[in-house]
């Protein structure tokens, strides 16, 4: 691997304090790694108003980028045999068998169903083709969104203390019916809470200590957690009134990620840091080897996790079908800019994250900010310049 160019590593350092210096976020955190080189930043402060700087060690609520650590421990288990792949989940989660389906998936929650065509598969959870989750390309409001709202399931950003604990979470969400057949369409969010539950289940313990156990702790990954006692190094959350465009505090350091959640979200509970994450992003790119060189995963596992399994027009996680999804991970099928390149796969957080490996680069990105995305697509500039600088600074 060729490494970075330094002067223009030098621009991602100099682009990325200068969204801090216009207001863009109040504080990042960024690591962008290629063969032996390693850039890790830092910029602003982790609360607005206040002086406490980022610092590499800060820990920011990644969101969506728990979904790839769900997936890797369903992979532990997939390769102990107590999952498997293409065998129903109803024995585990019987609150999901025998569904009922919408005939039309966009339509009220109390509209004409139909029995379930065979059940839900571990492959349906993993792959978010379990017919239950958000539509990208469906009107809002939508109707499941708002039902799980109505029963305290989670239907937008994260909240960790507002979902019971996950039996009660399964009874509940067992009693909407499925939008669609298992395995006819990409819907997104809902398959990670309840791959969640389901490692737990096929575990026998729960969530957050499996994963400690069985992840962080083989990988050193002492920050990452679904709550933390160190608010000190924890910033402000901060989001736009979508009436006013005013920034507000969306959850305070002392708020929901200060105390252990009742619901431990496989969708997007987790907190880390740039340096935890990267000893996960570096994991996958060494095929499931650990730095000691011991394996957590096997390669085959790696290479499932990361590679298409939606295609065709199943919906899918971008707007313009150039991503498609694995366990876990978009995958890019196409390049439509600088950034990022076919092959690479990675995921984002709504609250302010964003990580991608590159194989055949052998690039890691990873970018975590202060300040919620106000939207899926486009990312805020921010996201888009670390991606266009990281890749630019790679050399010969």
């Amino acid at each position: 691997m060729s490494g970075f160019d330094a002067a223009r590593l030098q621009r991602l350092d100099d682009v990325m304090a200068g969204h801090v210096e216009r207001g863009d976020v109040g504080g990042v955190a960024w690591l962008a790694a290629c063969g032996e080189d390693l850039d890790v930043g830092v910029a602003g402060v982790l609360t607005r108003g206040e002086a406490a700087p980022i610092s590499r060690d800060s820990i920011f609520r990644i969101a969506s980028m728990t979904k790839p650590i769900i997936a890797v421990g369903a992979l532990l288990l997939i390769e102990e045999c107590r999952l498997r792949l293409d065998e129903p989940i109803d024995e585990l989660m019987p609150e999901l068998a025998d569904r009922r389906v919408l005939v039309e998936g966009n339509g009220p929650m109390d509209g004409e169903t139909v029995p379930a065509q065979r059940p839900i598969t571990v492959r349906d959870v993993m792959t978010f083709m379990l017919g239950l989750g958000m539509d990208f390309a469906a009107p809002w409001p939508q109707p499941l969104l708002e039902a799980m709202g109505a029963v305290e399931l989670g239907d937008g950003p994260p909240q960790p203390q507002q979902p019971p604990e996950p039996d009660e979470w399964m009874r509940r969400l067992g009693t909407l019916p499925l939008l669609y057949q298992p395995g006819e369409r990409w819907l997104y969010n809902v398959g990670s809470d309840v791959l969640g539950v389901l490692v737990a289940r096929a575990a026998g313990q729960p969530l957050e200590d499996f994963l400690r156990q069985r992840v962080f702790e083989p990988l050193g990954m002492a920050d990452t957690g679904f709550w933390t006692p160190h608010t000190d190094r924890l910033g402000s959350c901060y989001t736009r009134d979508p009436g006013t465009g005013e920034l507000v505090v969306y959850d305070a350091p002392a708020g929901q990620w200060a105390t252990p959640p009742a619901f431990p979200s496989g969708g997007g509970g987790l907190v880390s840091t740039v340096d935890d994450y990267h000893s996960f992003a570096r994991m996958l790119l060494a095929g499931g080897r650990l730095v000691d060189g011991s394996r957590l995963l096997s390669p085959v596992s790696v290479e499932a996790m990361t590679v298409d399994h939606i295609g065709g027009d199943r919906g899918g996680p971008s707007p313009d079908g150039s991503q498609g999804w694995g366990y876990g991970v978009g995958v890019q099928l196409r390049r439509t800019g600088l950034a990022p390149a076919v092959g690479s796969y990675g995921w984002a957080g709504g609250l302010g994250s964003s990580w991608a490996n590159d194989s055949a680069s052998g690039l890691i990105g990873i970018v975590l900010t202060t300040d919620m995305f106000t939207g899926p697509f486009p990312p805020p500039q921010i996201i888009q310049d670390f991606w266009t600088c990281s890749y630019a600074a790679i050399g010969d």
